[in-house]
């Protein structure tokens, strides 16, 4: 697949900027080629955009597949001057900043596979402060413990590749991150999150660079198991209504949705990340003891799914 390049940045940012940028980049084209090969049928399209203020992206979407009914994988560099709301809710100065990321959300089309999302981000301020952040989950409609435990272990094992404190740190900040607190359940079976990663910025770029890595490793083996097994109209009204709650995260709580918005980044690029089609029904509850009823009580409370898994 050819490679897409955004508008050149600003000539002062920084050497980590710069290079976090072109790994976006690569990563995006990546990933893209994998899941093209995944769904057999649908293409991406390339949507290429340009920022009133400073900066761009390009935006590869794709729709009406075989595997994936929905999908993004975005990469964007945003430069400007800092909201004084946002630069507030950052506690960090009002001054002009650099941001760069690639985001990542699909939405397969059968209900026995999961949706997944993956972000990661690199933001510099005029000042020379910087950090990195981002993260990956998993949300399924149906859980299968193999799936889940198998997405955590390739998250861990990148992790401890580079400090065994961080898996444990950010996967408990993944559970706390993506909580529907209105709903009090998290949105799915968590990963790991971070943010404001500062300190030594070659250190944790390579760390950036390995989770962003594993991204198809830790979703593809899962997509196989489960993309042939039967569903039916109960599967499908079920996964529709568990895309109600994704939505709701998104548009109440997610600091990426919020900081484009904002910021004044491309609002068809930013909501990528909400599916074709969800629903919502009034006090809605799962029949007890069914498969449904299941997911829903494994939202309830998090859980260390590696150790659980290797105990046994």
């Amino acid at each position: 697949m050819p490679q897409d390049h955004i508008r050149p940045s600003k000539p002062e940012v920084s050497e980590f900027a710069l290079g976090a940028r072109t790994y976006f980049e690569r990563l995006q084209g990546e990933i893209c080629a994998a899941l093209e090969h995944a769904d057999h049928v649908a293409k991406f399209s390339v949507d290429r955009w340009d920022r009133e203020g400073g900066g761009g992206g390009v935006s590869r979407v794709i729709q009406d597949g075989a595997l994936f009914e929905k999908g993004g994988v975005n990469i964007s560099e945003v430069t400007g001057d800092l909201p004084e709301r946002l630069a507030e809710s950052m506690n960090v100065a009002t001054t002009q900043f650099y941001a760069t990321g690639i985001s990542l959300v699909l939405h397969p089309r059968s209900p026995m596979v999961p949706t997944v999302h993956m972000n990661y981000r690199y933001f510099e301020q005029q000042d020379g402060n910087g950090w990195f952040g981002g993260g990956s989950d998993l949300t399924p409609y149906y859980p299968v413990l193999e799936d889940i435990v198998h997405f955590h272990r390739v998250l861990k094992r990148a992790c401890d590749a580079h400090d065994s404190a961080y898996y444990p740190k950010f996967k408990r900040w993944c559970d706390e991150y993506f909580f529907v607190r209105h709903r009090q359940e998290r949105r799915g079976v968590g990963g790991i999150f971070f943010d404001y990663l500062k300190g030594d910025r070659a250190r944790n770029f390579a760390f950036v660079q390995s989770a962003g890595n594993v991204f198809l490793e830790s979703y593809l083996p899962i997509v196989e198991r489960r993309r042939d097994l039967p569903w039916g109209e109960r599967e499908r009204r079920w996964q529709l209504l568990r895309r109600g709650r994704y939505v709701e995260f998104n548009l109440v709580y997610d600091r990426g949705t919020l900081f484009g918005l904002e910021t004044g980044a491309r609002a068809e690029s930013v909501l990528m990340s909400l599916p074709p089609e969800a629903r919502w029904e009034y006090a809605m509850r799962p029949e007890p003891g069914s498969r449904e009823a299941e997911l829903v009580a494994l939202l309830m409370q998090p859980r260390d799914w590696v150790m659980e898994y290797e105990g046994k």
